[in-house]
């Protein structure tokens, strides 16, 4: 089990950090002793952990690559150092096949897949001269089994899957460790909207007997984040209460 001030003296960066799963995931790492440079895109989203000595919050789009690079040298010249990255950024628009659109496949790639590669190459760049480091990236339980109206969706997070193992390949040979974790259906807003039927639906298939918890996938990320998890690289760790397909 972690200990409190586990991840003290390192340095994480945390995407869409301003809600949901990626606000408990930047919690947990600040909680546990690590400076986080929490990303957002929407200007002033982060104020409320502007008390948070260790919590520095970055507004910019994950889609922009330039700021991606610009983030990595702040950090090389503030701390010397990258030890962690969590690509948690995400989008999620359902549609049933016929009526997904060029746009919506462009922006859920663009922003689940893409955009954490790029971060992946410029963290790496630090990380290799390190000999260190821990990626996390944020896949889906779509992305194994898959889910009606949800192909470009579960598409995007079926590649983060497969860039999680192929970059484990190339960099773990060089002290940096590649996972990723693969939730379930988690409380968040996300399901705010979701009809009663369909909630009902899930939790039929879930045999924990209830949703998942943001804190729930952030215990995760803080285990394959932390030294504990040295030994582990190129895994998948499904958070989903033994859902069914």
């Amino acid at each position: 089990m972690c200990n409190f001030k586990s991840l003290e003296g390192k340095v994480a960066i945390v995407t869409g950090s301003n809600r949901g799963i990626g606000k408990s995931v930047m919690s947990a790492l600040a909680n546990h002793g690590a400076e986080v440079y929490a990303v957002a895109r929407q200007d002033g989203s982060l104020s409320f952990c502007n008390d948070e000595s260790n919590i520095h919050p970055c507004y910019f789009d994950v889609t922009d690559k330039s700021a991606i690079k610009e983030l990595v040298l702040r950090i090389k010249n503030e701390q010397g150092h990258i030890d962690i990255l969590v690509n948690n950024a995400g989008v999620m628009e359902d549609a049933l096949i016929g009526m997904v659109t060029d746009t919506q496949i462009e922006t859920t790639f663009a922003v689940n897949v893409i955009a954490p590669m790029h971060f992946i190459q410029y963290v790496s760049k630090l990380m290799l001269r390190q000999k260190s480091g821990s990626i996390i990236n944020m896949a889906s339980i779509m992305g194994i089994s898959g889910n009606s109206a949800q192909m470009v969706y579960s598409a995007s997070k079926g590649a983060v899957i497969a860039m999680t193992k192929a970059a484990a390949k190339e960099l773990s040979s060089n002290g940096i460790r590649v996972n990723a974790v693969a939730p379930g259906v988690i409380k968040t807003d996300l399901l705010k909207d979701v009809p009663h039927e369909k909630m009902s639906g899930f939790l039929s298939r879930i045999a924990a007997g209830r949703l998942g918890t943001p804190e729930d996938v952030a215990n995760a990320v803080l285990f394959l984040a932390s030294d504990e998890s040295a030994y582990i690289s190129g895994q998948v760790l499904g958070v989903d209460g033994m859902m069914s397909n």
